[in-house]
């Protein structure tokens, strides 16, 4: 548990009152990398406050009307969810950019153009999203933004998210060096080898990530490897 000489303080005001929570400065980097964590474990003291720094804190009743709840642990995360925290700028820009950043990966791996069925271009993506003024929030999960900025997209351009089922055959000496990065980007559903030694797997990928594995296994293999869509 953080000493509270080193707490952050996540302040949230309702109904009238301010509350103020104690932090593990830790929680700014798992928000950041899009983490799921128990805040409570991150909680320099298990308490609600009025005014941290004097240790004064608010009438349970104020608490109770404020949140619905005398858990802790909800009463917590409204207040990280809902409020804010006492960071520089510039780590609420570092947050913002890794947040954003982390948002158009996930689309450009995951999406397709339904009239081209190719992935969209993380650029084409940003400059989007940049036009819908989409905004990021740093606290919100991660899984809310994608689907905000998902809503913002498709008036603007044509994208869906798709899986895609592929066929990958190798050469039997391929195999050790290419399975790690196969297995990185799915779940192998069906594996083989062949009477002439070749390894084949059918297997379930984001189709926004074809491209990206068909380079890696060309690459890897100086181009013998064989991705098929199925």
């Amino acid at each position: 548990m953080v000493s509270l000489d080193d707490a952050i303080t996540a302040r949230l005001e309702s109904h009238g009152e301010t509350f103020e929570i104690l932090l593990d400065p830790k929680v700014f980097d798992l928000i950041k990398q899009g983490k799921t964590f128990d805040i409570v474990e991150y909680m320099a003291v298990e308490d609600v406050f009025k005014n941290a720094s004097k240790g004064t804190k608010p009438a349970e009743d104020k608490i109770k009307e404020a949140f619905g709840t005398e858990d802790i642990a909800e009463i917590a995360r409204k207040i990280v969810e809902k409020g804010e925290i006492q960071i520089t700028a510039e780590q609420r820009k570092e947050m913002l950019d890794a947040k954003r950043q982390q948002i158009i990966t996930y689309i450009a791996a995951n999406a397709i153009n339904p009239q081209t069925h190719a992935p969209h271009p993380p650029l084409r993506i940003q400059l989007a999203l940049e036009e819908a003024k989409f905004h990021v929030d740093p606290f919100k999960p991660l899984d809310k933004e994608i689907d905000e900025a998902m809503k913002l997209l498709r008036p603007l351009i044509p994208i869906r998210f798709e899986k895609t089922r592929i066929a990958i055959k190798l050469n039997g000496t391929d195999y050790g060096r290419c399975y790690d990065d196969i297995i990185s980007f799915g779940m192998v559903e069906r594996e083989e080898w062949t009477a002439d030694g070749s390894w084949i797997c059918l297997m379930e990928i984001p189709a926004g990530l074809i491209t990206e594995v068909t380079e890696k296994l060309k690459h890897k293999t100086k181009g013998t490897a064989s991705v098929k869509t199925v």
